[in-house]
């Protein structure tokens, strides 16, 4: 009870900022304190509910997140499918730890034009949400492959387990929080990739409209790209908080 307490605390502060920021933003806007580029919250709104507007936003939408959907979930099974190649052969581990800090070290942004060339133009997104999400996912399965204790890893060789048993009765339900953690905080990764990764002959999508509407200097239209971005990172990562919470009072 007190657990759920905690958090309905951090749920009600977590509303009172939100409301301020909302509020800042549109006294921020209406007194035009950042110039025309800040337009009012009311504005943005009026601007993304316009049934004019409607067919265009959802198209794009829908683009951005297919391609965050399949970046994200592509980058997280490979990084959890690499981490655990790398923790049951032990003899790959070094070489996969280089070539995965390899990838890491080249800037995603210049792979948008190698991608360009490669692959077809509308899978850039997620390709580039995909690398980003794969780094982080795999770094959190590794670091939670160790977190098993050497009592119970003691434990399970006394009464003669197989490596294979101790990974699935062991090694995994012991990595499951940082994975979770590692799940929850790829999530604006994958939405900056994605939308990155639009920059680079996508179609369509928000990343697109971004471009086009400051090119055309298309204020609530950019501010609205944006808050739709923003308000469905901020959902998401707030619902993995709540599935990390529940893993953790699992498995720790």
């Amino acid at each position: 009870m007190r657990a759920f307490g905690d958090m309905g605390q951090r749920f009600l502060l977590g509303l009172i900022g939100v409301g301020l920021f909302l509020g800042l933003w549109q006294v921020i806007g209406e007194l035009k304190l950042a110039g025309l580029t800040w337009p009012p919250l009311t504005t943005v709104l009026a601007f993304l509910f316009d049934p004019a507007k409607r067919a265009l936003m959802v198209r794009a939408t829908l683009a951005t997140f297919s391609s965050v959907a399949l970046g994200y979930i592509g980058g997280a099974l490979g990084g959890i499918a690499v981490a655990m190649l790398g923790h049951v052969v032990i003899g790959l581990r070094p070489g996969i730890d280089r070539l995965v800090a390899l990838i890491h070290a080249i800037p995603l942004i210049a792979l948008g034009p190698l991608f360009m060339v490669t692959i077809e133009r509308n899978s850039t997104a997620a390709a580039i949400s995909g690398l980003g999400v794969f780094y982080l996912i795999y770094v959190a399965t590794t670091s939670g492959f160790s977190a098993s204790s050497p009592g119970h890893n003691d434990l399970f060789r006394v009464f003669g387990s197989s490596p294979l048993t101790r990974f699935w009765r062991l090694d995994l339900p012991a990595a499951m929080p940082s994975v979770v953690s590692g799940l929850k905080l790829a999530i604006p990764v994958a939405f900056i990739g994605g939308i990155v990764g639009e920059w680079f002959g996508a179609s369509r999508g928000l990343g697109l409209l971004m471009v086009s509407a400051m090119q055309n200097f298309q204020i609530p239209l950019l501010w609205s790209a944006v808050l739709v971005t923003t308000v469905t990172s901020l959902a998401l990562f707030g619902l993995m908080s709540i599935v990390e919470r529940l893993v953790k009072a699992r498995f720790q």
